[in-house]
């Protein structure tokens, strides 16, 4: 075990100051940044004002302008590279949402690209000069990975002495170097990754940039808010309960949880060989076709063939066509083209007005299309949440006390795991746990198939429609809502998050208490603690989910809805 007392407060602060250390002088905001209530939201001008106009043009770039142009000699990897380390130093003053730079290691990557289009009339690859970010899971060579650990500072997981230590890659950060992607940062986590906010003992809270009283979400909730901030145009993070839907909702950002096909292979994570629930990569982006570049970049390097975990399943075009062809047949047919489940709410908690107007709005532009919508009326979502938390506490919180006691660090208080501390679970608990998850499985795909019975097309929906929380971002200490991303996890289900609207207090008023009743004691915590004034600009996003290894399909669907929506 490490030291007690206040040894780690002082490894934390030698931490935290030098990831300010590494910002160069000339990026470093001078003076101090107004408090979060009298400048809360630090998006748009506010941001803007610390960058030349080039730099703005090169950072409001999507992902695939950026590509076309890097690609093309257009711009050079330097300067979008240059621009990106410059507004991504500036987000990290505003929110704090930054564990590691290397922004010099950064742009030496970036004249080797350069130069290679120079000499050989080509690029690299498919992400030739994109910058990308990674949740601070990611092992990078010349970094340090603590994933919010004090002890796991000057350390390669807690490990002392070992050669690993700033040596070692993650196997996706291998495939991005060949594929011509620059890293250039790794993005904040909570402590032990097992929370929907975004704090720990090192650098402390993760605000919302477009409202810094708020959460940005968590696990990966740094990595939402550098992209919200436009400090990062695509990044990369991980998800076994909604740790990459929640923060992009929050944020107004686009997110893919799929099925496990990314590589994890040498990722850090909590709880590692808890096998009954997997965590997944999943990339998070400004836009639809951000996600769709790194998703299909990634699989066009085989990853498969270096991390055991990940099926072999490239990308599939044939796929993208077929649901094009569906989409096409609900203008040319009576029977409309597609079939669309909608859940309302879990029976846990409500949505919150904001969250079911949003709901709304996809429902009407699908209807307006000649869509089918069937009210979905799953399996139990509490019994589907309840068996996923109890896989990952199947140590009784073992894990986490054993890295906390590395530093003597507290666990923050937003940490729910191991508090209590649990008991840990025998192997025929543990086997009960797997046999509770494949009879959910079996019970929620025979619900599935059972809507064949419901649509005029005789086949079963195409996707189902959900909030990805009951309510928008939260103030520290309220997020109340998990249900709802927790079970497409349980099921490992192609998820899609898309940005809808956002909360505007003239319309999302508060419900009445008396027309209320409540479903759970969390349901009237969230209707409670709903304020509209202190929400009002908040993102709002929803979850479009399918059946597992459904990620061209749902994909290319959550594309045609958002275009839908713009489009109204």
């Amino acid at each position: 075990m490490g030291s007690q007392g206040s040894d780690w407060v002082t490894l934390a602060s030698a931490k935290r100051n030098a990831i300010l250390e590494q910002v160069p002088n000339k990026w470093k905001i001078s003076g101090s940044v107004p408090s979060p209530k009298e400048l809360p939201d630090v998006t748009g001008k506010v941001i803007q004002q610390y960058l030349s106009p080039h730099e703005i043009e090169i950072t409001e770039t999507n992902a695939i302008g950026i590509v076309e142009k890097t690609r093309s000699g257009q711009w050079t990897s330097v300067e979008v590279t240059k621009a990106f380390c410059h507004r991504a130093a500036i987000a990290h003053q505003l929110v704090n949402c930054l564990h590691e730079t290397f922004f010099d290691a950064a742009i030496e990557t970036a004249q080797e690209l350069d130069a290679y289009l120079a000499t050989h009339k080509k690029p690299i690859g498919a992400l030739h000069g994109l910058p990308v970010s990674l949740k601070d899971q990611f092992h990078v060579k010349g970094v340090e990975t603590t994933m919010g650990y004090v002890g796991w500072i000057g350390t390669f997981e807690g490990i002392k002495d070992d050669p690993r230590r700033k040596t070692f890659e993650s196997e996706l950060v291998r495939e991005l170097r060949a594929l011509g992607a620059v890293l250039f940062c790794k993005t904040s986590v909570p402590t032990t990754l097992m929370t929907t906010e975004t704090v720990n003992n090192i650098i402390d809270y993760t605000w919302n940039p477009q409202n810094r009283l708020l959460s940005s979400g968590g696990s990966s909730g740094g990595e939402a808010a550098l992209i919200a901030l436009k400090g990062s145009p695509g990044g990369f993070g991980t998800d076994i309960g909604g740790s990459v839907r929640i923060p992009a909702s929050y944020n107004g950002l686009w997110a893919l949880r799929p099925s496990g096909r990314l590589p994890y292979e040498g990722v850090a994570t909590s709880i590692d060989g808890q096998n009954t629930v997997l965590s997944v990569v999943g990339p998070l982006s400004s836009s639809i076709g951000g996600i769709t570049l790194l998703f299909k970049s990634i699989l066009s390097q085989h990853p498969w063939h270096h991390d055991p975990s990940v099926p072999e399943m490239p990308w599939r075009e044939s796929i993208v066509e077929e649901t094009l062809r569906l989409i096409a047949e609900s203008k040319s047919t009576a029977r409309g083209g597609l079939a669309f489940g909608v859940l309302r709410h879990d029976n846990i908690v409500h949505p919150t007005p904001p969250v079911s107007r949003a709901l709304d709005s996809v429902i009407e532009v699908l209807r307006k299309e000649g869509h089918e919508i069937i009210e979905w009326k799953p399996p139990s979502h509490q019994l589907g949440a309840e068996i996923l938390m109890e896989a990952l506490t199947v140590d009784g919180g073992a894990d986490v006390r054993f890295h906390l006691g590395l530093s003597g660090e507290p666990q923050p208080e937003q940490i729910a795991v191991n508090r209590p501390p649990g008991k840990q679970k025998t192997v025929l608990e543990v086997a009960a746990i797997n046999i509770a998850k494949r009879n959910y499985q079996k019970a929620y795909l025979e619900y599935w198939n059972s809507t064949k019975q419901l649509t005029s097309r005789g086949r079963p929906i195409d996707a189902v429609i959900c909030p990805v929380t009951a309510h928008s971002a939260v103030v520290p200490n309220k997020s109340r809502s998990m249900e709802y991303t927790l079970v497409p996890s349980l099921l490992d289900y192609t998820a899609v998050v898309m940005p809808v609207t956002e909360v505007k207090s003239q319309v999302d008023f508060a419900p009445d208490e008396l027309s209320r009743a409540y479903l759970s004691e969390a349901d009237k915590l969230t209707q409670h603690e709903y304020d509209p004034e202190v929400s009002n600009g908040s993102p709002v996003g929803v979850q479009l989910i399918g059946r597992r290894f459904e990620e061209e399909k749902i994909l290319t669907l959550a594309e045609y809805v958002h275009a839908q929506l713009k489009g109204r």
